[in-house]
């Protein structure tokens, strides 16, 4: 294999969401006025402080509904460290591009766990298997991208301009709803996002099994190696 097949491709996301531009504008502006002293590892490990205190919170937003605002402070400090640990290490040549790939995706899902939590924690009882169900697919949306990068060497996580900031933003909107409206209507709302996933996660595994098949047959024929 030559090195251009060698060369590690996590680095590098294939796509963008409708939120990129801005994003990227954003990582130009203040990536380069981070302290010297705060490096690429510190933003990644952040998560861990910022999972932590959503876990916290939840218990305190079982009785006041109030905290989620807190919890919505949590995704944008974790949105942050997020969108800035991996520039800074490109802009400093840090060289911890295998373990920021490992460590920072490894990080987002428990913060996506810990933001489940909360839901689970606020809800009312017996939606129990429908957070179950959430953490199961969420989680298989991760495996897919993982195993299609695995496959490809490309790293994946825009779907039709979607993507994890996106999600984000789609939390943040969840928790202001719950804290104005309350929790009653969760029970007809937490199924209809479980399907939603669903339905997602099914739409894009058979595209990705569709693109892997058609590279497979190419390579078959001798139009790639």
């Amino acid at each position: 294999m030559n090195d251009k097949q060698h060369k590690f491709g996590g680095d590098k996301k294939v796509g963008h969401s409708l939120l990129s531009r801005p994003e990227n504008l954003l990582k130009n502006w203040a990536v380069p006025k981070i302290p010297r002293r705060i490096e690429t590892y510190h933003l990644t490990l952040m998560t861990l402080i910022w999972s932590l205190i959503n876990v916290i919170l939840a218990f305190y937003a079982k009785e006041n509904l109030q905290f989620l605002w807190l919890v919505s402070l949590m995704i944008l400090f974790q949105y942050l460290t997020d969108l800035f640990d991996g520039e800074l290490g490109r802009q400093r040549n840090t060289g911890l591009i295998k373990w920021g790939f490992y460590m920072d995706h490894f990080l987002d899902y428990i913060f996506l766990c810990s933001f489940v939590f909360v839901g689970y924690m606020i809800s009312p009882d017996g939606l129990e298997i429908w957070y179950f169900a959430l953490v199961v697919i969420l989680g298989a949306y991760m495996v897919s991208s993982f195993l299609s990068f695995a496959a490809t060497n490309e790293f994946q996580i825009y779907y039709y301009r979607m993507g994890p900031t996106e999600v984000r933003v789609v939390f943040i909107l969840i928790n202001t709803f719950v804290i104005y409206f309350g929790t009653r209507y969760f029970n007809i709302l937490l199924p209809i996002v479980v399907a939603l996933c669903l339905f997602g996660l099914i739409v894009n595994t058979f595209q990705v099994q569709k693109k892997l098949w058609h590279r497979d047959m190419q390579a078959k024929d001798g139009d790639l190696r």
